[in-house]
């Protein structure tokens, strides 16, 4: 079996069996029909909505209240007033929305043609479409190119003037009727509902234009271009006919204004730009853009693991896709969103959807891939701000559990178990240190030093001290519930074992990069001395590590998210000393049901890996393949969210290769023989490594 390769012998039926492509700032899902092509476009900045303001009046006064009725052990009290004075008004952040459909209509019917063929292949990152009709042998293929800002689509046969169709761009919630186009006598409701104008402005050029919704949202454009080799191409209303052409180029661009005022200029200028390349430049120059990403790492398993080392290579092929330099970062379906009203607002979840994004990032030496993720960290920070100053009267950056394209970093949602945490900054700036730890790049490290800095002094100015510890109050354990002695449930509460992990964390961070940058920032004595205030790690009576301050009973002893662990991993709190009692942990949270999303076992993965249990952690890797993967590999929550795609291929990594750069520590029965090339240690060294009978037989570590 091919582990470059994903394949299927008929047309997409659905959007879950559609194959993906992207750019970082546009993404398609090719379906590859045969009477109708449908390519769902996305672009990366098209958001409803604007940025609002919309901190609660109320917080600042209620926030002492609020405090008072948990110490006092009111959590009803308390959950309502946070409720009203806490939450967001209004409480939902700008959510992210389709770009638009192209669709490419034949006249012929999918039940026509034989030895149909569509694949997505990871090497080379293109789409290729095949089928055979009337003896004639077509063919068709996708990419999206980084170099040329577009997307292109060629069209050919083994035979002259056989290329014919009709383009139709349209943007709304019902897709356009899939039979062939002569067939056709209306066309579904509500399938153009969405867009303000499409107009052909001139033979071989169609544009749509149209804006999100909501106050300041960004106006954007789609435009194709079509190019043929012998037939003809002509305009038809806002459809592009091609009548018997030998072959055909489809290009297609697309912007918002969140990056260019003049979309018509941007249009133009980029797909005259890929036209005068050509087909065979832009595809040249695709393939050695992304292989220069692509080919940096590699994989080899025994044979009877082609799949895992296919989704190695799909995890790759995806954060390539959907991450790049001057794109946005990958949100909770990545790039590809079909819904105007998607689940949970395909937004950024920054209580870890959102960073388990990017765990595999540095190992695979895609630093690249990582910057839009601190792009969005500096727009939040100067909200951030406003909010900690304006919310609840403190100094630094905060932010809640989720943002948006804007960096809103009011709470989103009001939901008791996951809205009024005030950790999402801290969290998303030890990624400013991993990169460094992988990079050493200082300049690097330097411009991004205020964002941790002042995530620091928000929590340093957030926390009280309660029994000789450091406690934010309120705050959760995302997203769960507990249940006191009495009978009463609660989220919020005073004290969770996550808080004291990612607080550690964050605070010796920022004092390790003061000690190398050497700002002076009176602040670093504060953190200093909060610092030794944290609470250690916790043990409950049966054994396992505490969820909370206080030994609460769970209400879901089977929660999908394992937030106490976080220490464990991605943190580095939890030691060995602790694993006996993360196992404990991790049993119960198993036992119980846990691991029934698809990033909740990708974590899961990565928890026994890094205590060096690998036979559990296949189980687990296995678990995830078998039970939460769509028919074209995206991970499951359900429904599909990009995050556990990542998570699993960080779950591989660490079971190679340890965070320290410790060899096989988590190896499986099943992996007895292997080899990864390029891997990144900390430091910046890369290593090739080979194994044979779990023992390795070749190591060479090289600088880049």
């Amino acid at each position: 079996m091919n582990s470059s390769v994903i394949s299927f012998n008929k047309p997409a039926s659905d959007w879950n069996e559609a194959l993906p492509v992207g750019n970082g700032r546009m993404g398609a899902m090719v379906f590859g029909g045969v009477a109708t092509e449908l390519l769902q476009l996305n672009e990366d900045s098209i958001w409803y909505g604007g940025l609002k303001d919309r901190v609660n009046p109320s917080a600042r006064e209620k926030l002492p209240e609020i405090r008072k009725a948990i110490d006092e052990g009111r959590i009803t009290d308390a959950s309502d007033m946070c409720a009203l004075a806490l939450s967001g008004i209004p409480d939902t952040q700008s959510h992210y929305e389709p770009l638009c459909n192209l669709y490419i209509l034949f006249d012929y019917a999918d039940d026509t043609v034989t030895d149909y063929s569509r694949e997505l292949d990871l090497e080379n990152s293109e789409v290729r479409i095949a089928y055979t009709k009337d003896g004639i042998r077509y063919n068709r293929s996708v990419i999206a190119s980084f170099p040329d800002k577009v997307i292109a689509v060629k069209l050919n046969s083994n035979s002259e003037g056989k290329i014919s169709f009709r383009t139709q761009l349209a943007r709304g919630n019902i897709t356009w009727d899939f039979r062939p186009f002569r067939e056709q006598i209306y066309r579904n409701p509500g399938y153009n509902s969405c867009v303000d104008s499409i107009r052909n402005i001139s033979d071989n050029r169609t544009i749509l234009t149209g804006r999100c919704g909501g106050t300041g949202s960004p106006g954007f454009a789609c435009g194709i271009k079509v190019i043929v080799n012998g037939g003809s191409v002509e305009s038809i209303g806002n459809s592009l006919v091609v009548n018997e052409a030998d072959e055909a180029l489809i290009l297609i661009a697309a912007v918002s204004e969140f990056y260019e005022k003049d979309l018509d200029n941007y249009l133009n200028r980029t797909l005259e730009n890929a036209a005068n390349k050509g087909a065979l430049r832009i595809w040249h120059d695709h393939t050695i853009d992304y292989k220069s990403l692509y080919d940096r790492t590699g994989l080899a398993l025994p044979d009877s693991e082609w799949d895992v080392v296919r989704m190695f290579n799909y995890g790759k092929y995806l954060m390539i896709s959907g991450s790049r330099e001057g794109s946005q970062p990958l949100n909770l379906q990545g790039i590809w969103n079909k819904d105007f009203d998607p689940a949970w607002g395909s937004k950024y979840t920054i209580n870890i959807n959102a960073e388990m994004n990017y765990w595999p990032c540095e190992s695979l030496d895609l630093p690249e891939c990582h910057m839009p993720l601190f792009d969005l960290l500096e727009r939040m920070k100067p909200n951030g701000e406003d909010v900690a100053k304006r919310m609840y009267g403190m100094r630094g950056f905060v932010a809640h559990h989720n943002t948006d394209i804007w960096g809103d970093c009011a709470p989103q949602d009001t939901c008791l178990s996951s809205t009024y945490w005030v950790l999402g900054a801290a969290w998303l700036c030890l990624h400013v240190w991993e990169h460094y730890k992988y990079t050493g790049d200082e300049s690097f490290l330097r411009e991004h030093f205020d964002a941790m800095l002042k995530a620091a002094i928000f929590i340093v100015d957030y926390v009280t001290v309660d029994n000789g510890y450091l406690v934010l109050s309120p705050t959760i354990s995302p997203e769960n519930e507990y249940e006191l002695p009495n009978g009463e449930k609660g989220s919020v509460c005073k004290g969770a074992s996550m808080d004291d992990q990612i607080i550690r964390e964050l605070f010796e961070c920022v004092l390790e990069a003061e000690e190398i940058l050497k700002t002076g920032a009176p602040e670093i004595a504060e953190i200093k001395e909060k610092n030794k205030l944290i609470k250690p790690v916790s043990v409950s009576n049966d054994g396992r590590i505490m969820e909370w301050h206080e030994d609460y009973k769970e209400t879901d002893p089977g929660h999908r998210h394992i937030s106490h662990l976080f220490g464990l991993f991605p943190g580095t709190s939890i030691t060995e000393e602790y694993y006996d009692s993360a196992l404990k942990t991790l049993a119960k949270r198993l036992e119980s049901g846990s691991g029934h999303t698809g990033w909740s076992r990708a974590w899961i993965i990565n928890l026994y890996a890094v205590m060096g249990i690998g036979d559990e952690a296949y189980k687990h890797l296995r678990l995830l393949m078998e039970n939460s993967l769509l028919p074209n590999l995206f991970d499951n929550h359900p429904p599909f969210q990009i995050d556990g795609n990542f998570g699993l291929v960080s779950g591989i990594v660490r079971m190679i290769l340890g965070r320290k750069g410790e060899e096989i520590p988590a190896l499986p029965k099943e992996w007895k023989t292997g080899s990864i090339r390029g891997f990144k240690l900390e430091g910046g060294q890369i290593i090739d490594l080979a194994w044979e009978d779990n023992k390795v037989v070749m190591r060479n570590v090289h600088n880049k």
